[in-house]
């Protein structure tokens, strides 16, 4: 089949986990179909090497876009628009008429189309449209208009997120089909819409990559670590959660430990999280050093959505898991089994001085953990999945 794949960001480097996602579903399903990728890039960002895309890709298009809050147009314009302002960014007239000329004449079985709010740009089209929610939105700004301290602010996030279930809603049902990240999302959809046709489709991850060992330096202190890109919310609110609630109480039982932040685009105020013994990076070379270089992940994410590259990568790392409900949602995994799970803040602290300290206890829940990403979360096995769904949607649409 010919597939045009419209994306928010250039799927290769894989630096994100959106571009994980997409730049492996492209590499895999590309063995069977003719893929063209459309995507956006914002104008502060270098032109990207788009050698290893075109390896899979026909067609590979890039638009820029403006960074967020930096176009007053647009911020000023979403105050009189009906869309939220994510959607408002996204919106371009270039890529509309593209995405038209190109589905005029390119004779496409299918439009995937990763997240909601770049939806605004296809033009009328009898394509079939499959459209993938990594997260459900409106539940993200929803989280951070509530938890944020801000309060002149909640007014206006609370007209966003209005304006974000609304038009998320509505995009769903313009689509021949849905996919979720996790069950849990595919339920939260059914309930707002009942009548939804929505299938699951997990995140995933390369075991193969993660469980090769690389060689590290031998270290004398127990490592905490936390991975996020700080493009988002949640791991914002989880990094400042963690070094000023968790890791104190930590400290006191193990003095000697350290915690590692790790992840994109790291705020002046998460940098400003760094000490004596918390260390901030930004983006590692190799992403396996950290895991490979840790003594276990802690993940105290409260804010919700799709699942968690960082809790599968360390998994398949062999790296032993503590975190929230909400942090490991979607992956099926048993607390106590798979990881320690809690949203107790004291609690996490007490399960992660009790894998620092007890090596047979983590290195069995990390056995078992990586057991569970290599029979559910391969990318082989979920590109299959979706590849199903392509051929089911497309041949709805000519029957």
């Amino acid at each position: 089949m010919k597939i045009l794949m419209l994306t928010p960001y250039v799927p290769y480097p894989p630096n994100s986990g959106g571009q994980t996602r997409t730049f492996n579903l492209i590499k895999n399903l590309s063995k069977k179909h003719e893929i063209s990728s459309f995507s956006f890039l914002r104008t502060d960002h270098p032109e990207p090497d788009l050698t290893q895309l075109r390896k899979y890709c026909r067609q590979v298009r890039v638009f820029r876009r403006k960074k967020s809050f930096a176009s007053i147009a647009k911020i000023f314009k979403t105050g009189f628009s009906l869309y939220p302002y994510l959607v408002n960014m996204y919106l371009e007239d270039k890529i509309k008429q593209a995405l038209a000329q190109e589905l005029a004449g390119g004779q496409y079985d299918l439009i995937h189309v990763e997240t909601y709010y770049i939806m605004a740009n296809l033009p009328p089209t009898i394509v079939p449209v499959l459209l993938a929610e990594q997260t459900i939105e409106y539940q993200v700004y929803q989280h951070f208009a509530q938890t944020t301290r801000f309060w002149p602010a909640k007014p206006f996030l609370a007209v966003d997120v209005a304006k974000h279930k609304y038009w998320e809603k509505h995009f769903w049902q313009e689509a021949r089909k849905v996919v979720a990240m996790s069950q849990d999302d595919k339920e939260k959809m059914l309930e707002l819409v009942p009548d939804l046709d929505v299938s699951v489709v997990p995140n995933g991850v390369d075991s193969g990559f993660f469980a090769k060992k690389i060689a590290l330096q031998k270290r004398e202190f127990p490592r905490l670590l936390f991975v996020g890109n700080f493009n988002w919310l949640q791991n914002r609110e989880a990094a400042e959660v963690l070094v000023h609630q968790i890791w104190p109480l930590v400290k006191v039982k193990l003095p000697r430990a350290r915690l590692w932040i790790v992840g994109r685009e790291p705020t002046p105020d998460i940098k400003a999280l760094a000490g004596d013994d918390v260390t901030v990076s930004g983006d590692v070379e190799d992403i396996r050093t950290a895991y490979q270089g840790s003594d276990l992940l802690i993940a105290p994410i409260y804010g919700g959505g799709g699942t968690r590259y960082k809790i599968l990568e360390a998994m398949a790392s062999g790296l032993p898991v503590v975190s929230t409900q909400i942090g490991i949602k979607g992956i099926g995994a048993q607390n106590r089994k798979h990881a320690l799970i809690t949203n107790n803040q004291q609690q996490l602290a007490d399960d992660a001085v009790e894998l620092l300290t007890n090596r047979q206890t983590a290195k069995k829940i990390a056995q078992q953990a990586k057991e569970l990403v290599v029979k559910n979360f391969d990318w082989t096995g979920i590109s299959a999945g979706l590849d199903k769904i392509y051929e089911e949607t497309a041949f709805r649409h000519h029957s």
